[in-house]
């Protein structure tokens, strides 16, 4: 017999799922806040992008293309790809919600690393999937210990490369020790939202090993490097048959047209994108000695980004300088939900903003007021 409920319930375990929860964007009672929590780029996104999201503007009563062709286009000649591998979406988020509710359902596995994209979790629940953690080593991918936790349950790998929060990254011969010890079930997801800004010679975003493989996928976004976070635009560069399964599933027009155009202008702009690699060149570094300087310890970062770590002291800890920063409208990120309660993710900002945030850190320390 049929269960009747007062009201419409959501299907078993959707309720027990922990929702997402972005980086604050606000402090009460400061003038001016210095939104560090999110890893949006300082630079701004590039003037052709916002010129091609006025220009949009004027056509909006219509439809966008639903299989954004010209963006896909774009990136394809970019980078070299073919075009009809290419799937794009609302961020990479969406592609990779749409990748688990397609390869992943009850009683499949999904399996990442212990201090994975929260994203991933959330997603393999919505499918009805289990998630699977594995552990790291020094806050760094362990390809063991994920090969360990493979079984036959298991549909996909995600693989943040570099990985948020923590910043680290494996080289490309790890990735595909990765892969090449995966079974051909099961699909390899790598997230390589970060690659733009990682500058080591033995990193690879992971194009050439899914232009080799039935069973390898890439995701990128427009939101970090790009600055277009507030349009949702990503992309995917997967095998033909994995393409084929997203484009059933995905919305008809999952892209609206100002953020198509924007993708596209923003591609073009080399010079903007190398100015944005050259301001997180200077400044990463530059954080990282002036925070250790002062005592605390940072995880060595590849991205745009870094994860300080406070003493396990309730004065002194990351929720007490989380505190003090945010009445100063320093505005970083609390990385409890990763396994971190004690560190802080400090996104690379403006020259003002990294001297500020040192600034606040040494005063914090010394025991001032905020």
């Amino acid at each position: 017999m049929a269960i009747v409920t007062a009201r419409p319930e959501p299907r078993p375990g959707v309720l027990s799922i922990d929702a997402y929860v972005p980086g604050k964007s606000a402090a009460a009672g400061v003038e001016k806040v210095y939104k560090l929590s999110s890893n949006e780029t300082p630079l701004g996104p590039s003037p052709h992008a916002i010129a091609a999201v006025r220009a949009a503007a004027d056509h909006i009563s219509y439809y966008p293309d639903g299989s954004a062709t010209r963006l896909r286009h774009a990136i394809a000649a970019k980078y070299g790809l073919d075009a009809g591998r290419i799937v794009c979406g609302a961020g990479s988020d969406e592609l990779l919600n749409l990748l688990t509710h397609a390869y992943i359902g009850p009683g499949d596995e999904g399996l990442f690393s212990e201090h994975g994209f929260l994203v991933y979790r959330i997603a393999i629940l919505a499918a009805g999937g289990t998630p699977v953690v594995a552990p790291e080593k020094n806050l760094t991918t362990d390809v063991d210990a994920l090969l360990a936790r493979v079984t036959e349950r298991t549909k996909i790998v995600f693989l943040a490369n570099p990985n948020n929060p923590t910043g680290t990254y494996i080289p490309f011969d790890e990735v595909k020790r990765l892969h090449a010890g995966l079974p051909p079930h099961v699909l390899l997801v790598l997230d390589a939202a970060y690659a733009e800004y990682v500058r080591r010679n033995d990193y690879a975003s992971g194009l050439e090993l899914v232009a080799t493989s039935d069973n390898v996928v890439m995701t990128r976004t427009f939101s970090k490097i790009y600055g277009l976070a507030g349009l949702r635009l990503g992309w995917g560069y997967m095998p033909a048959h994995v393409a084929d399964a997203l484009n059933r599933i995905r919305g008809p027009f999952n892209i609206g047209a100002p953020a198509l155009e924007a993708g596209i202008a923003a591609l073009a702009d080399d010079a903007h994108i190398a100015a944005s690699v050259a301001h997180n060149e200077e400044w990463l570094p530059w954080l990282t000695r002036e925070i250790e300087k002062l005592g605390l310890s940072v995880t060595p970062s590849v991205g745009n980004f870094l994860l300080i770590h406070f003493p396990d002291e309730a004065k002194r800890g990351a929720r007490a300088a989380d505190a003090f920063l945010s009445a100063r409208g320093l505005i970083l990120r609390g990385v409890g939900a990763y396994g971190l309660p004690n560190a802080l993710r400090l996104t690379i900002g403006t020259a003002e903003a990294n001297r500020l945030v040192v600034a606040a850190l040494a005063d914090f320390l010394r025991g001032g007021d905020a």
